[in-house]
């Protein structure tokens, strides 16, 4: 009867251990805006685990840009300047990111990052 209670538990940790770890994914993308063209995204990764996502973003253009993505928004930043945003994905799916500064994205700053 002991074994079996040990291993019963033994099994509920394990199967709790696996239903978090999703959940737990932490992942940091850098994006770097405005380099090579003052009008373009570079990111470090363009598929990320679901989970919580740190976005590291820096200016590396000649004039302002920002970068939203799912709701969260960086806040207008100027040449050489990095905020980090935090951002949490639920579920799998393609998020698209634009720089809100007007007429940047229609300029193609934009883009879609897959979440899996």
């Amino acid at each position: 009867m002991k074994k079996l209670r040990v291993a019963t538990l033994g099994l509920a940790a394990a199967f709790a251990l696996l239903v978090a770890a999703p959940a737990m994914a932490q992942t940091t993308v850098k994006v770097t805006a405005g380099k090579p063209s003052e009008f373009r995204y570079v990111l470090s990764a363009k598929s990320v685990k679901r989970g919580t996502v740190t976005f590291k973003v820096t200016n590396a253009g000649a004039i302002v840009h920002d970068f939203k993505i799912n709701g969260k928004t960086t806040k207008v930043l100027k040449k050489g300047q990095s905020q980090t945003i935090t951002v949490k994905f639920a579920k799998p799916g393609n998020y698209q990111y634009v720089c809100t500064v007007a007429g940047h994205a229609a300029a193609g700053m934009k883009g879609v990052l897959k979440v899996t």
